[in-house]
């Protein structure tokens, strides 16, 4: 037998329970802790039913995607190590039954409270009972667990956006008291308080952010009596390598943005190019979250009054300007596109309002109407008007992100890291530094790829036929292009009076032509 790393040392035996473990972090922890820690007694973990889905139904889908093929190739027998609780973070002992809060209470030893709304266009009241109160109901239940060894809470590093320059790893103070605003959303209705939202937000740029730094309040003034840490990603972005490379489940952040691209519905976005973008990939984050959990929990009685708080967030050593990710992305696209888009891949990035606005006008909105329009007439189900709907509130939250360079401190996250045995190190990679410049390209095609897989549900066998549904695409919109270009022209000269005079210094040429060849 193998021998196990400090790490690994460390999760065996270990009994820990997930909230939001059928999210895309959630998930890809669990495969890792299975995978990596295959020592650990059990994992619980909270799932509800959800869209028309039973919680068991779900349990079993997710465990058959493809970011759990090798555990099924190595390891299945570890599947078995996977405990579902059934309940709803919203409620009251998160709405286990008897027998499971029992088991949750008494075997938990390591929990991980990944479970929150990530809807950023969610209206504060919603966001307040998942992100808020259903962070209180965690603390609630962990307050009562004997065995009880860490409670990681996981954040954003966002979350305090209106700071100007470096954000530190602290817990940041703020006006409002969330214990009083888990209230006010108890009595008040969803349009009453959708009506103070704007004024409660103030300068938070939406519900996600601002309800994810009250929940961070919360933590330290609920939790002094459990030990407890804050983990805060920055955008997590698919999988580097693990569990499978280019991996990704959702279309939030850069892989949206991608795909949208790629599909020819996306053709204006505000950005500053020269910004660098903030993001890390998916496995680094979770990496990192196994990493601290081991560093806290046996290092608890070093610590300050202060609740230890780790910025995961890439090294600026690995950054890289957004105006060179969403061009390397079109390049990309090129050469990988996707199947049925809309239009040829297109658009740009600016920093100018009212030109974006414009474009977004004729190149967004523009085509969605007369296409619905179309649909419509020949008694067809519409639904571009929608997807620009998506797109635009979209874009409308990014922008936030795109138009600011950000600056994290991640003293703590990098100290994880350098103290790691050199085997936990190669096993437990958090440092983004070893993503070398050579490597960026091959990240960013399987980023794309992994969007059009996972997302799209294209398979890679298809891509010959969108290769050339995209040359086909390409001669329309040059074709249709030339022929605009030259009704403008003639448009032109007509309102000029211009077009008399071209037509007879044409007739001119013509004639000397003939005359010349006559002549000859």
């Amino acid at each position: 037998m193998a021998k196990l790393t400090k790490i690994q040392q460390f999760y065996k035996n270990k009994t820990i329970f997930i909230t939001g473990a059928s999210g895309f972090m959630g998930k890809c922890l669990l495969e890792k802790l299975l995978y990596s820690c295959s020592d650990v007694k059990r994992i619980m973990i909270l799932m509800r039913s959800k869209r028309g889905k039973s919680a068991q139904q779900r349990v079993q889908e997710f465990t058959t995607l493809a970011m759990f093929q090798r555990i099924k190739d190595e390891k299945p027998e570890v599947l078995e190590k996977i405990i579902a609780v059934f309940g709803d973070i919203t409620q009251e002992n998160l709405g286990l039954s008897e027998e499971h809060l029992k088991m949750v209470l008494d075997e938990s030893e390591l929990v991980f409270h990944m479970a929150a709304s990530l809807k950023l266009e969610a209206t504060l009241k919603a966001n307040i009972e998942m992100n808020l109160l259903g962070t209180k109901h965690v603390i609630d239940l962990c307050k009562r667990m004997p065995k009880l060894q860490l409670l990681m809470h996981l954040s954003t590093a966002f979350c305090t956006s209106d700071e100007k320059g470096v954000l530190y790893e602290r817990v940041y103070d703020w006006k409002d008291d969330p214990i009083e605003l888990m209230r006010c959303a108890q009595w008040m209705d969803e349009k009453t308080m959708q009506s103070f939202q704007p004024k409660i937000l103030d300068c938070h740029p939406n519900t996600y952010v601002y309800t994810k730094r009250l929940a961070e309040l919360l933590i330290r003034a609920e939790c002094s009596t459990i030990p407890v840490c804050i983990v805060r990603p920055s955008i997590v972005s698919p999988a580097w390598q693990a569990p499978t490379r280019g991996w990704v489940d959702n279309l939030n952040g850069p892989v949206g943005i991608m795909v949208a691209g790629a599909k020819g519905v996306l053709r204006s976005m505000l950005c500053n190019g020269d910004y660098k973008g903030e993001c890390i990939p998916v496995d680094f984050a979770i990496n990192g979250i196994i990493g601290i959990a081991m560093n806290v929990a046996t290092k608890m009685h070093e610590n300050s009054i202060e609740i230890p708080v780790f910025n995961v967030t890439c090294h600026p050593e690995s950054k890289q300007p957004w105006g060179f990710i969403l061009e390397e992305g079109r390049k990309m696209v090129q050469k990988y596109p996707f199947e049925f888009g809309l239009w040829v891949p297109g658009g740009g990035i600016t920093t100018n309002k009212f030109l974006h606005q414009l474009n977004v006008a004729l190149f967004h909105w523009g085509p969605a109407y007369i296409i619905d329009f179309l649909l419509l007439c020949f008694g067809q189900k519409r639904f571009m008007l929608r997807v620009q709907q998506k797109i635009s509130q979209g874009l409308d939250v990014l922008t936030f992100f795109t138009m600011r360079e950000w600056q994290f401190d991640s003293t703590q996250f990098q100290r994880v890291f350098n103290e790691l045995d050199v085997e936990d190190k190669e096993i437990f990679y958090m440092d983004t530094r070893i993503i070398k410049d050579e490597m960026q390209l091959d990240y960013l095609k399987d980023t794309l790829l992994g969007g059009r897989q996972y997302c799209m549900k294209e398979p890679l066998s298809t891509l010959p036929k969108a290769r050339i549904q995209l040359k086909i695409m390409l001669m329309v919109d040059r074709f249709i292009k030339l022929l605009l270009l030259y009704y403008i022209i003639k448009l032109f000269l007509g309102l000029t009076g211009l077009d008399s005079i071209v037509s007879a210094f044409i007739d001119d040429l013509m004639l000397k032509s003939s005359f010349n060849a006559s002549f000859n």
